[in-house]
């Protein structure tokens, strides 16, 4: 079982940046791979980024590409997303989640998710 932890969500302006992270329980940390999944209100939730186990590959969402990047601390047993030029409909709830590494892009490929953490955008 793993628990994961995520924090540094908060409000920021259009244009800020703002870094979020996620701790995990596991001792056994980087045999999983680690995602960030978003919910805004009245929508789904969907992919934000990725990485692989070790950290050597990192998937995106087209809509975060270049401006939000996604890395691992092993050692710590966290990961963090690190998001840029943030703008008004990336307002969602952030949702850390630990799995297989499989399929990187979908829900199916996670078995453990935190508790999410709200980031919230204004102009």
């Amino acid at each position: 079982q793993v628990q994961l932890v995520e924090s540094g969500g908060g409000l920021v302006q259009a244009g800020d940046s703002l870094r979020i992270s996620c701790a995990a329980s596991q001792r056994t940390f980087s045999n999983y791979a680690m995602g960030w999944f978003r919910q805004a209100p009245g929508k789904e939730r969907e992919f934000v980024a990725a990485i692989s186990r070790i950290g050597v590959a990192t998937y995106y969402a087209d809509s975060v590409k270049g401006r939000f990047t996604i890395s691992r601390g092993n050692a710590k047993n966290t990961v963090s997303l690190q998001m840029t030029s943030l703008r008004l409909e990336d307002t969602a709830v952030y949702y850390c989640a630990a799995g297989s590494g499989n399929y990187p892009y979908t829900e199916e490929g996670y078995s453990y998710w935190g508790q999410g953490t709200q980031v919230t955008v204004s102009s």
